[in-house]
């Protein structure tokens, strides 16, 4: 969520409404905001009593960082669902707004709403924005198909909706989305993710890659940073024999939880004592532990720009966490520039792989 993006146009259109006068903003509390992101708009408009959702760690960081309360750090919570922990909060404190900034997936939009429905106060209103670009006119359908008929404006290319106050949720449909935020098996039941993670469906052909060409002998103390469901660290335990401990780094909170499930799974088919981490965090701003290795598919954008920056700061992650004689396992985008980034934090550096618009990158001795 870049500054300059789209998304940030439909912070601030989310709050056009209430500049307008067309809606009124409680004079304190009252008001819940899911999938949160710090900007001058929320700086203008916050109230105190705010609560602010996001799973995502780098926005939540953000967010902490203007101390605002933040809710869903998944590494306090554990594994319990979002939904769940938000409508076990519907019973001790109703929400005259719930403010939602929608992600670009529909499915996971649509369980957004169905939390929005389940925890505004009787006579709420559920308000939403959306970039045109990102699937607004569908959104807004979505929301009057589970809400009733929604008013709209458009502002800063983006499309603002709510619903009418107090206005009553199809009870089937509220179910239904809900039910969106449950863990579902893939690849046959191998492994379990959830709707709204990256390739969560299916296993992404750039993990596959590199998880095909990873060699046998990497031991000890191994990480995967930028984890997700956590393919690529169960493909280490399963061709790894000398692997000790496997940490999993994430920054979005809702791939924790079938993380865990996967990743002990795959122990247990090992059939040997490995310790397991699954770690919530930011892995940008570095990592806790030392490692003898280092397996990662790094992330290259967070909305539609390609920002090479963010493997450039996991290589460097990567070589700062690696112990002396440590190997980096990485695949990347064939056109994504990281050679001297690479260069400049280890000794030895090898592409092993360039096929199907991938490359898959071997670097040895990181640099003091």
């Amino acid at each position: 969520m870049s500054a300059g993006s789209a998304s940030d146009a439909a912070l601030e259109a989310l709050f056009v409404p209430f500049a307008t006068g067309e809606l009124t903003l409680p004079a304190q509390g009252g008001v819940l905001m899911l999938r949160a992101r710090e900007g001058v708009a929320l700086r203008e408009h916050i109230r105190a009593g705010w609560v602010l959702q996001q799973s995502f760690a780098p926005a939540a960081n953000a967010l902490a960082r203007h101390k605002y309360d933040v809710i869903t750090d998944p590494s306090m919570a554990d594994a319990a669902p979002v939904g769940a922990r938000l409508r076990a909060m519907a019973h001790t404190a109703t929400y005259e707004f719930v403010l939602v900034l929608p992600t670009r997936q529909r499915e996971e939009t649509r369980l957004l709403f169905a939390q929005a429905m389940s925890v505004v106060s009787p006579t709420g209103i559920v308000v939403a924005s959306v970039p045109n670009t990102e699937g607004a006119k569908t959104a807004e359908a979505d929301l009057a198909l589970l809400a009733g008929s929604v008013s709209q404006l458009s502002k800063h290319k983006c499309r603002v909706f709510w619903t009418r106050p107090g206005a009553a949720p199809d009870a089937t449909l509220l179910g239904e989305w809900l039910a969106l935020d449950a863990p579902q098996p893939i690849a046959d039941g191998r492994f379990t993710s959830r709707r709204g993670l990256f390739a969560w469906d299916r296993i992404d052909i750039a993990s596959a890659l590199l998880a095909s060409v990873l060699p046998n002998d990497l031991r000890g103390r191994v990480a995967d940073l930028g984890a997700g469901f956590g393919y690529l660290a169960c493909e280490v335990v399963e061709r790894c024999a000398q692997v000790t401990s496997i940490d999993l780094f994430e920054a979005e909170g809702r791939a924790l939880e079938p993380a865990r499930t996967n990743i002990a799974a795959a122990v247990a088919r090992s059939g040997r004592a490995i310790d397991t981490r699954v770690v919530w965090g930011d892995v940008t701003h570095g990592v806790d532990g030392r490692y003898d290795a280092i397996v990662s598919n790094p992330p290259f954008h967070q909305g539609r720009a390609d920002q090479p920056e963010l493997g450039r700061a996991f290589i460097v992650t990567a070589a700062r966490a690696l112990a002396p004689g440590g190997r980096f396992w990485m695949v990347a985008n064939r056109h994504l520039a990281y050679e001297a980034t690479l260069a400049a934090c280890f000794g030895q550096v090898r592409t092993v792989v360039d096929r199907d618009g991938f490359k898959v990158i071997e670097a040895k001795d990181p640099r003091p």
